[in-house]
């Protein structure tokens, strides 16, 4: 374990920060967390007010810190890839005259020589605007991230969940590297003040590469018992499938469709040296669905 490090995680309420601050905190390192409304935080380490696209508000959030985690994205809004650029240069900056030792960034996976969705291509641009100012980046690259509360998990959970029978679009024989959060939150922990991390990046995913389609039949027989049946069609367009999938599923539009064009690229790890510098066997699917379920239910009881 490194020493106790003073670390800052921006977006703590946020699906991974509020994970990620109580671990951190476990692990013995004093922790922010950094909200736009820290009156009403009410989780682990000590709440401190800060809003990237408020520069001025970044300073005292980032007095002191050794390690800071960056969470923030704007999926919501249509012009997510200009305002999610001008917060990463906002926040490298002020890391940057704060001394800040390590920025740690949860990005998504895709090979540069793919052909990169937008939102692939706006968490590309943001790992390198993070390392503009000098300091040293530390980037994970995750495909879709399974655990309770997560966007893409709860649009697989919310489909089976309300539909006896689908018709899917293309993208769903698209493969991809699901890994659960919980497996997220360890090697989040594991690289923090990690002098062999610093500075790199790593691609991080389960054990299993599959395809939409079977990632939604293991998660029906886990949910439901029994797969539904699943027709592929051809028609159904991205524009047309976030439609869908926000009739469907409470997800509303920009952020399904920002999703569902990231759906028809293959990202798949293909470097896992993740495994020399954070040791330890990840989740399968079928146990992250499990404990993604397991989760829902704590939190609803």
């Amino acid at each position: 374990m490194a020493d106790s490090l003073r670390v800052l995680v921006t977006g703590a309420t946020g699906f991974v920060g509020q994970r990620l601050v109580p671990a951190l905190v476990a692990e013995g390192h004093e922790v922010r967390a950094m909200t736009r409304r820290p009156e009403e935080y009410t989780g682990e380490g000590q709440a401190v007010g800060g809003d990237v696209f408020e520069p001025d508000t970044l300073d005292k959030a980032l007095a002191d810190v050794d390690v800071a985690y960056y969470f923030v994205h704007s999926l919501g809004t249509k012009d997510f890839e200009r305002l999610d650029a001008e917060a990463a240069r906002s926040f490298a900056t002020a890391a940057s005259s704060a001394g800040v030792s390590q920025i740690v960034y949860l990005g998504g996976l895709g090979s540069d020589d793919q052909v990169l969705s937008p939102h692939l291509r706006s968490r590309r641009e943001v790992e390198k605007l993070l390392g503009a100012t000098g300091v040293p980046v530390t980037a994970l690259r995750a495909a879709i991230v399974v655990g309770h509360g997560g966007i893409s998990w709860e649009i697989t959970r919310q489909l089976v969940d309300k539909l006896p029978a689908m018709i899917a679009p293309r993208w769903v024989k698209t493969r991809t590297q699901p890994i659960s959060l919980a497996d997220v939150v360890r090697y989040l922990v594991g690289v923090a003040g990690n002098d062999a991390a610093v500075g790199r990046v790593f691609e991080i995913g389960g054990p299993d590469q599959i395809d939409y389609l079977e990632m939604l039949r293991v998660a029906s027989t886990v949910i439901k018992g029994h797969a539904p049946p699943i027709v592929p069609v051809p028609i159904l367009s991205p524009r047309l499938s976030s439609y869908w999938l926000s009739l469907v599923t409470d997800v509303d539009t920009m952020t399904a469709r920002n999703l569902v064009d990231s759906m028809d690229t293959e990202v798949l790890v293909s470097d896992h040296s993740i495994l020399d510098v954070v040791p330890g066997d990840p989740m399968t699917y079928e146990e992250a669905v499990r404990r993604a379920i397991e989760d829902r239910e704590a939190a609803e009881a």
